[in-house]
C-alpha cells in the first residue's frame, strides 16, 4: 500500500526524507493556475467544473514520496485537513485525480504523515471513486467535524501524471538536502562479516554519496532509532575507545551533525538533523564518525552466543503475537487476556504503538500500522481498543487503552503491522527458474562457501505446501498457492545438479537452510530435472476456522439403522467394525454435530484440484472435490485415538455471508467450489458422514477433536488455528460436549490445563 520506509546494513539501505522547517517538506502545492487542478483528461477545465473554483490541494507530511502525503484543502484562502473517519479508497481515488494523478493505490489513516494544523475541512467524506470533484462526495459539510488533528487522512497516488498535467505547482524548499538512505558499516572486515550486520559506522547518503554522521552529542536515543529502522529492537553500548582510536587512523567524510531524537521515532527524518554546508571546512572537530550496535531479535540473532544469551534469560509466554502475514514482521496483532487471545480495534492506532508491537516481538520500529483488518480478520474476542502508545513502553499492554464491548467495535476493524527487518541476505541463496512469471518456477538454491557456490535443484520426493511456504517466504513472494513434485513442463535451463533432497519443514522456517533434509548425502527416489520441486506463490492465501461454539451447541447421539448407512458405508464413514456387522440389521452409534466453516483470510479457499478431476459419487449423487476436507477423531486425554471419521468436500460453497460480501460459490448445477472469503460453509449434523461413529467407544471421558483440511492439500496463510477440540464425558449413552476451542485459542498454561483436563464425574459441567 504505503511506499514503506525500510532499512537494510549494507546493501539494502532505508530511504528517508529531511526534516524541513518551512513546513514537512510540502509538495505538489497548487498555486496561481488553476488549471494544474487533476482532471480525468486534459480537455476538461477544471476552472469551470463544478466544486473546484476556489479550491487548492496539495500533500504535505514526512517521511514521504512526491505522490504521497498528508492531504490538504485551501478553502477561502484557508489550508485545513481531513478526518479519516469513513475514509476509504474510493475518496482517495479523487483526490489523486485533484492532486494530478491518474488514480490511488491506497491511504492512510491517524496521521500518519504526521498531524497537520488549522481547521479539518471535510469529516465523512464518502465518494464512489467516479466523482469529478471532492465536492461532489457526501461529508458532514465543510468545517463541520468532531475530529483531531491525529485523525488525519492521507492517500498514496500512483506516480503516474494525468495527461496534460503541469508541475508548475510543486515548490521544493531551495537548497533543501535529503537523507537518502542509512546504513550500518563494519568498521573492520567489510564485505566478510555475517549478516544481518549488527555494528558499524552510521552512514548516509547525499545527492554526492555517502558521508558519516558526526558523533558530537549523539545519545543513545539515536542509536535506538537507528537501530530499530534496520529491523533491531533495541541497542547496546559500543566500545568507544576502539572505534576512536580506528578512527585516527581513517579517513572520513562527514555530512551530518547535529542529530537529536527523542527515541520514539519511527524514522530518523522525524529527529532534528543538520547539514554540512559545501564550505564548510572544518567539519566534525574534535569528534568522530557515530557508531552504533544493536541487538537482534531472537529470530535473526546472528552468532550462538547471542542466542544462548537470549536463551538463558527467563521467558513467560508472549502476550503478543502476529496472525495472517505474508512475510516475517507483518500480521494482524492479537494479544493475550485471561489465558485468552483476541484482537487490537484500530481506532486510533498509529507508528507508535505498531512500533511497540515490533520491538515486542524482536523486530524493528514499524514500517506501518495496518487498519480495517488488512491482514485478514479474527475470529473470538476483541480485547484492546483506542491503545495510545508513547513508543517508549516495553510492552503493548503498558499502553493506555479501553476495554470494549462487542458494541464498540468488529473485526473488520482489526489492528496490524507491518515491522522493519534486519537484512540477511537469505533471498539471494534462492530463486525459481522456467516459471511464467516471478512467482512460481522451479526452486533453485546456492550451496558451497567462498569459491565454490553452485546453483541446484531440489528433490521433489516429498515436497508439498509446507516446504513450499518456507520457500515462497525465502523468496520474499508471500504464501505458497502450490508446492509441486514435478516440473517437466518448466524448463531448468542449464542447471540440472540435485543438491538438496529429503526437505521436511513444519512451515515455521525462515529459510529452507533451516528445515530438516538429507544434508550432502542426496537421496532421491525418482531421478531427473521433471521431479524437482516447484511453488507458485502468492501474496494472499486464504485462512480457515472453524466455529467452534456450534459443535458445542449441536453435538448430540444418534442410533441409526444399517439399512439407512449403506452410501456412508461406501464412503468409508464408519468404523472398520462396521464390515462385520449383520446388515442391514442392527445399529450404528454416532455422535452427530455441525461444522461451519469460515474464511478469514485474504483470498478465496478453492479445491486443490479442477472440476475435470472431481470424482463422482453415485451412492450419494454429488461430485467430490477433495477426497478428505476434516478429520474427526475422538481422543483419550493422553491422546490415543478411540474413534475416527471424516467428510469429504463434496460441496465447498457459500452457505451464508457477511452483510458487505456477496456469495460466489455455489454448487448446484455443477457449479465452481470454493469458500468466499468473509463467507462460510454449513455441513449441517443430519447429513452423511458428519459424524464420528461411537459404537466401540467405551463410557469415559474424551477429547472430540475436530481437523480442517488435515493433509494440507490447500495452501492457507495459517494452519494453527485448523484444529478445534472439546471436551466431552460418554456415559454409555448420553454425551456432554463442552470447552470446545481453537487450538491456538488459547494460552499454553490454558492448553496444559485442558490436556491435563482429569473428567467429569457428572453431567453438571462448570
Amino acid at each position: 500500500m504505503q511506499q514503506a520506509l525500510q532499512a537494510f546494513p549494507t546493501m539494502r539501505p532505508v530511504s528517508v526524507w529531511q526534516w524541513s522547517p518551512w513546513g514537512l517538506l510540502l509538495c505538489l502545492l497548487c498555486l496561481l493556475c488553476s488549471s494544474c487542478l487533476g482532471s480525468p483528461s486534459p480537455s476538461t477545465d477544471p476552472e469551470k467544473r463544478v466544486g473546484s473554483q476556489g479550491l487548492r490541494f496539495r500533500l504535505a507530511g514526512f517521511p514521504r514520496k512526491p505522490y504521497e502525503g498528508r492531504v490538504e484543502i485551501q478553502r477561502a484562502g484557508e489550508w485545513g485537513t481531513i478526518c479519516d473517519d469513513d475514509f476509504t479508497l474510493q475518496a482517495a481515488h479523487v483526490l489523486c485525480r485533484e492532486l494530478g494523478f491518474t488514480e490511488a493505490t491506497g491511504w492512510t489513516h491517524s496521521a500518519k504523515y504526521g498531524p497537520g494544523t488549522g481547521r479539518i475541512w471535510l469529516d465523512n467524506l464518502s465518494c464512489s471513486g467516479t466523482e469529478q470533484s471532492v465536492t461532489e462526495c457526501a461529508s458532514r459539510g465543510w468545517g463541520n467535524s468532531d475530529c483531531t488533528h491525529d485523525e488525519d487522512a492521507g492517500v498514496i497516488c500512483k506516480d503516474q501524471r494525468l495527461p496534460g498535467f503541469s508541475d508548475s505547482n510543486v515548490i521544493e524548499v531551495e537548497h533543501h538536502l535529503q537523507v537518502e538512505e542509512v546504513r550500518i558499516r563494519p568498521a573492520v572486515g567489510w564485505g566478510r562479516r555475517p549478516l544481518p550486520v549488527t555494528e558499524g559506522l552510521v552512514e548516509v547518503r547525499l545527492p554526492d554519496g555517502w558521508s558519516q554522521v558526526c558523533d558530537k552529542g549523539w545519545s543513545a536515543h539515536n542509536s535506538h532509532v537507528v537501530c530499530g529502522m534496520l529491523g533491531f529492537p533495541s541497542e547496546k553500548r559500543v566500545n568507544a575507545a576502539f572505534y576512536r582510536l580506528l578512527a585516527q587512523r581513517q579517513q572520513h567524510s562527514f555530512g551530518l551533525h547535529g542529530v537529536a531524537c527523542v527515541g520514539t521515532e519511527a524514522h530518523l527524518s522525524l529527529c532534528s538533523l543538520e547539514f554540512y554546508r559545501a564550505n564548510d571546512t572544518a567539519r566534525c572537530p574534535g569528534g568522530g564518525p557515530a557508531v552504533v550496535s544493536c541487538v537482534p531479535g531472537p529470530l535473526y540473532a546472528a552468532s550462538s552466543g547471542q542466542k544462548k544469551q537470549q536463551q538463558s534469560k527467563p521467558q513467560g509466554e508472549a502476550r503478543v503475537r502476529l496472525k495472517g502475514g505474508a512475510h516475517p514482521g507483518e500480521g494482524r496483532v492479537e494479544v493475550l487476556k485471561a489465558s485468552t487471545w483476541g484482537t487490537v480495534c484500530d481506532r486510533k492506532w498509529d507508528l507508535h504503538a505498531a512500533s511497540v508491537v515490533c520491538r515486542e516481538l524482536g523486530f524493528g520500529s514499524a514500517r506501518e500500522a495496518l487498519s480495517g483488518a488488512r491482514m485478514g480478520q479474527g475470529m473470538g474476542a476483541i480485547h484492546l481498543s483506542e491503545v495510545r502508545c508513547s513508543g517508549q513502553e516495553l510492552s503493548l499492554w503498558k499502553c493506555p487503552h479501553k476495554n470494549i464491548t462487542a458494541e464498540d467495535c468488529s473485526h473488520s476493524q482489526d489492528a496490524g503491522v507491518r515491522c522493519n527487518l534486519p537484512y540477511t541476505g537469505a533471498e539471494t541463496r534462492i530463486r525459481l527458474s522456467g516459471g511464467r512469471s516471478q512467482h512460481e518456477g522451479r526452486v533453485e538454491v546456492q550451496i558451497g562457501g567462498p569459491g565454490t557456490l553452485r546453483w541446484g535443484l531440489i528433490c521433489g520426493d516429498d515436497w508439498g505446501t509446507l516446504e513450499a511456504m518456507v520457500a515462497c517466504r525465502q523468496l520474499g513472494l508471500g504464501y505458497a498457492n502450490h508446492g509441486l513434485q514435478e516440473t517437466w513442463y518448466w524448463d531448468s535451463g542449464n542447471i540440472t545438479e540435485v543438491v538438496m533432497s529429503g526437505v521436511r519443514c513444519t512451515g515455521t522456517e525462515l529459510t529452507l537452510d533451516q528445515c530438516a533434509h538429507h544434508g550432502t548425502h542426496i537421496t532421491c527416489k525418482r531421478t531427473g530435472t521433471r521431479f524437482t520441486a516447484g511453488v507458485i506463490c502468492s501474496e494472499t492465501a486464504s485462512d480457515l476456522l472453524l466455529h467452534s461454539a456450534l459443535v458445542q451447541e449441536t453435538a448430540y447421539i444418534e442410533d441409526r439403522p444399517l439399512h439407512m448407512l449403506y452410501c456412508a458405508a461406501e464412503e468409508n464413514c464408519l468404523a472398520s467394525s462396521a464390515r462385520s456387522a449383520n446388515w442391514p440389521y442392527g445399529h450404528r452409534r454416532l455422535l452427530r454435530f455441525s461444522s461451519q466453516i469460515h474464511n478469514l483470510g485474504r483470498a478465496d479457499f478453492r479445491p486443490k484440484a479442477g472440476r475435470h478431476s472431481w470424482v463422482w459419487h453415485e451412492c450419494h449423487g454429488h461430485y467430490h472435490s477433495m477426497d478428505i476436507f476434516t478429520h474427526y477423531d475422538i481422543l483419550t486425554p493422553n491422546g490415543t485415538k478411540v474413534a475416527e471419521g471424516h467428510k469429504a468436500s463434496f460441496c465447498l460453497e457459500d452457505t451464508e455471508c457477511q452483510e458487505d460480501v456477496s456469495k460466489r460459490y455455489e454448487c448446484a448445477n455443477f457449479g465452481e467450489q470454493g469458500i468466499t472469503v468473509g463467507c462460510w460453509d454449513l455441513y449441517r449434523h443430519d447429513i452423511d458422514c458428519q459424524w464420528i461413529d461411537i459404537t466401540d467407544v467405551k463410557p469415559g471421558n474424551y477429547i472430540l477433536q475436530v481437523v480442517i483440511n488435515p493433509n494440507f492439500e490447500v495452501a492457507e496463510s495459517d494452519f494453527t488455528n485448523n484444529a478445534m477440540k472439546c471436551n466431552c464425558k460418554y456415559d454409555g449413552h448420553r454425551i456432554w460436549v463442552h470447552n470446545c476451542h481453537i487450538g491456538d485459542a488459547f494460552s499454553e498454561e490454558a492448553n496444559r490445563r485442558f490436556e491435563r483436563y482429569p473428567g467429569q464425574t457428572s453431567n453438571q459441567i462448570i
